[in-house]
């Protein structure tokens, strides 16, 4: 059935007049009496009792008004629903992100993101720079948020913030109850935690390569599996952590955070997708992230008390 058609038979149905129809139509009444007698003969029903002054919906043609509202209601819909999907404004978007992202500024664009296509279904989960690469390479993902970042010809990138390093002191340490300004040096007699324990080369080798460079190797070395444990062994008083500076943000009990002064490279997270991945959600994604970065500004670190 032709759905112009349709829509020729509704504006009648619902104006009970040819004259009125063709106006709203934007067409002459005479081909659009000869549309309607067309449906009708295609029906093979009448759907229109044409007295000398007065057009009514036969019952055929009322049963027929009630479904073609239906049908170009549902068609309307399609044509919105592909139109979005298409845009990148609908469909679904699959975020993965390493567990240390939460704490930076990662939230906040997803929010952002969110605000500006609230249609699009955000699918998020936790995972480590390994799984990651994985995960990106399968297709199991669309977006990674890696630290610093993955490595491979085949993925996009976006830096999304480099910060500095900062120390994850028990409180009862004697670094954490120290006046004045900190050294690397200071705990390089402490045990550090590190994470995460595999696979190797990871965030635990750039940690290990950063004190290297300030001089020394830690005394003992307990590694975690990822950040999360090893901020509550730190907390216990297992011993020290370097995290990234957004970690302090969020307070923890039994744990002081204190910038340090000396070798500092800092770290990175990056946003990744495969090159190959024309998704018009992953397009926007980077898009909405450049004006994002652009714009956005770390905030300050809490100062310690001071003694």
């Amino acid at each position: 059935m032709d759905f112009k058609r349709l829509k020729y038979f509704i504006a009648v149905a619902e104006e009970l007049h040819f004259g009125r129809a063709a106006a709203r139509l934007e067409m002459a009444q005479p081909p659009l009496s000869r549309q309607i007698a067309a449906l009708e003969d295609q029906l093979g029903v009448k759907l229109f009792d044409r007295a000398r002054n007065q057009v009514r919906l036969t019952d055929a043609g009322a049963v027929l008004l009630d479904r073609a509202r239906e049908i170009l209601a549902d068609l309307d819909s399609a044509y919105r629903e592909t139109r979005q999907v298409g845009q990148g404004r609908a469909g679904r978007l699959r975020i993965a992100f390493v567990g240390s992202a939460t704490h930076g500024p990662l939230p906040t664009f997803i929010k952002s993101y969110r605000s500006h296509y609230p249609e699009v279904d955000l699918s998020l989960s936790s995972m480590n720079n390994a799984e990651l690469e994985r995960s990106l390479i399968q297709r199991d993902i669309d977006i990674a948020v890696a630290r610093p970042r993955l490595k491979g010809d085949e993925f996009r990138s976006a830096l999304l913030i480099h910060e500095p390093l900062i120390l994850a002191l028990p409180d009862s340490s004697e670094a954490a109850r120290k006046t004045g300004k900190l050294q690397l040096s200071d705990v390089a007699g402490e045990t550090f935690v590190l994470y995460p324990r595999r696979p190797r080369p990871s965030f635990a080798d750039h940690i290990l390569q950063t004190c290297a460079d300030a001089g020394f190797v830690p005394a003992e070395q307990v590694f975690a599996q990822d950040y999360q444990t090893a901020i509550s062994l730190v907390a216990v008083g297992v011993g020290v952590a370097m995290v990234p500076r957004s970690v302090s943000f969020s307070a923890r009990s039994g744990v002081t955070y204190r910038d340090y002064e000396g070798n500092n490279p800092g770290t990175s997270l990056t946003v990744q997708a495969r090159l190959d991945n024309r998704k018009p959600q992953v397009t926007n994604f980077f898009t909405l992230l450049a004006q994002f970065t652009r714009k956005a500004r770390l905030p300050e670190a809490p100062k310690p008390p001071q003694a």
